[in-house]
């Protein structure tokens, strides 16, 4: 079917992006042009990469930031795969080579303790499955040239996953203080981006329970042991090499990491 062959044909060029570099948007030519076609592309290349060994360790939400919405020019939450080998030390120094087009992001990551499954979740159900919480940086990467991502294009290239950072701090917070947190992220120690916990969705923990309930209702639920990526606090932060980027949030801690040429 045509449908069959644009899928596997647009998840072929963006496997081939992470070594041959940034794609056309592939969302023109996909039959048809919808969310559901580019989720379909993220799940055929999420079965080729278990099968070539990687494991997945939780799922990462994105656009969640009216802010970031508007950068990217998509009006839509996505969500993607985060996997064991796209974790990097806090504090580490990453090679601006290994990611396409790198941006930087402060979230909120979750830690999952408990299986959350079934269909309806509640709030109230994520907060008591939810085991920490932690200041994160996402280096989200496109693979689709100049990021001119309709949100099929951005579904489908993993919801522009890249690299993480979780802070040293794990923090056992009521959630109801999350859209509260205050967030800064600096570059050399100046200011690049603020925001604060509610610009995910109004609070991160909403965020966490959109993303359960996809998942759940998509036969893959969270599992205890996972990490959530919440969606980002602020402005996406070109990335830059030699730059020491930090972000700290309140009541949380910090995160951070170093890039080099």
């Amino acid at each position: 079917m045509k449908e069959d062959h644009a899928v596997e044909q647009a998840a072929r060029e963006l496997r081939d992006a992470y070594l041959e570099g940034p794609v056309a948007p592939i969302a023109p030519r996909l039959i048809p042009n919808t969310v559901a076609a580019g989720y379909a592309v993220q799940e055929v290349n999420t079965r080729h990469w278990l099968r070539q060994g990687r494991q997945i360790v939780g799922a990462k939400i994105g656009l969640t930031s009216a802010a970031v919405r508007a950068q990217i020019g998509v009006d839509e939450p996505d969500f993607g795969i985060l996997f064991a080998d796209m974790q990097v030390e806090n504090g580490a120094t990453v090679s601006i080579d290994r990611l396409s087009q790198p941006r930087i992001e402060a979230e909120i990551a979750f830690g999952i303790g408990s299986e959350l499954s079934g269909s309806g979740l509640r709030r109230d159900t994520v907060a008591a499955a939810t085991a920490w919480v932690a200041p994160a940086i996402e280096i989200v990467a496109s693979r689709i040239e100049d990021w001119r991502c309709a949100i099929a294009d951005t579904v489908a290239d993993n919801a522009s996953a890249g690299l993480f950072v979780i802070g040293a701090d794990r923090i056992d917070l009521d959630p109801s203080r999350l859209p509260s947190l205050a967030m800064s992220l600096t570059a050399d120690g100046q200011p690049v981006s603020t925001g604060a916990g509610s610009a995910s969705m109004g609070n991160p923990l909403d965020a966490v329970l959109w993303l359960a309930n996809m998942l759940a209702d998509l036969g893959r639920p969270l599992q205890e042991g996972d990490i959530v990526l919440s969606g980002a606090l602020g402005p996406l932060i070109t990335a830059a090499p030699e730059i020491d980027y930090v972000v700290e949030i309140e009541a949380l801690g910090r995160a951070a990491v170093r890039f080099s040429a």
